[in-house]
């Protein structure tokens, strides 16, 4: 693209961590944006934020795991932003326990976010990318999505989902010049990471941070429509 003013993405998940890093890494190219998830006063403050840098920015209350709300946030999400260019798929969850332990309305919720909640707001914007014959889909994985652990069984489960997932759609959309891109990040201090207890928000100088994160995506950005970043693995420099 080499030039990301003006563009107009959607980021799920978009009101803290990665997402918010992300959007602030957008919105500091001159992007309009829409973030999405299920904390209204939180988007709303990170909506403020964006504006700040003098584009347009809007939010979307809904859950990525029903459909119906899907629907009918990103409809209004495309109408109000006048279009769509770049969507990524950030919003995810997660849980750890052993196989037996983990109670069986956990480890479903887990798959109906991080699977079919990617699944649904894809199918909604992707029809707008096609009709354009342009645009860039970047799908959050892990690295949990590329070797399963100990008591990591439903999130390494969504996530190697998400990584057949967006390499299938990545083969199928290339056609339309439409760039898919999957990423598997290590441990990223993020508010969910630090909240579950793997990584310390302080460790700057040894956790990846989001804003490393988002710097991947810009890059890829901006690589010329010819060039494609298929897949990345971002992993911190420390062991």
């Amino acid at each position: 693209m080499k030039n990301l003013k003006n563009k107009k993405a959607i980021i799920t998940g978009g009101s803290r961590g990665l997402g918010k890093a992300t959007a602030i890494a957008f919105a500091k190219e001159g992007m309009d944006i829409a973030v999405t998830g299920r904390n209204e006063a939180a988007l709303k403050e990170t909506v403020t934020e964006l504006k700040t840098y003098g584009i347009k920015a809007i939010y979307s209350v809904f859950d990525v795991g029903n459909y119906e709300e899907v629907k009918s946030g990103i409809k209004t999400i495309i109408e109000t932003l006048g279009g769509v260019d770049i969507l990524v798929n950030n919003a995810g969850i997660a849980a750890f326990g052993s196989f037996n332990d983990m109670e069986v309305d956990q480890w479903s919720k887990i798959i109906q976010t991080n699977v079919m909640g990617m699944y649904y707001v894809t199918k909604e914007v992707l029809p707008h990318l096609i009709n354009q014959d342009s645009g860039d889909i970047i799908n959050v994985s892990s690295t949990a999505g590329l070797s399963g652990n100990a008591n990591t069984s439903a999130y390494s489960t969504s996530k190697f989902a998400v990584i057949g997932m967006s390499e299938a759609l990545m083969k199928e959309v290339r056609k339309n010049n439409i760039r898919v891109c999957t990423l598997t990040p290590s441990t990223i201090a993020s508010d969910m990471s630090v909240e579950l207890g793997i990584a310390d928000k302080d460790s700057e100088d040894s956790v990846l941070q989001p804003e490393d994160f988002a710097e991947l995506i810009v890059a890829g950005l901006n690589l010329p429509r010819r060039a494609m970043l298929k897949s990345a693995a971002l992993w911190s420099t420390n062991p």
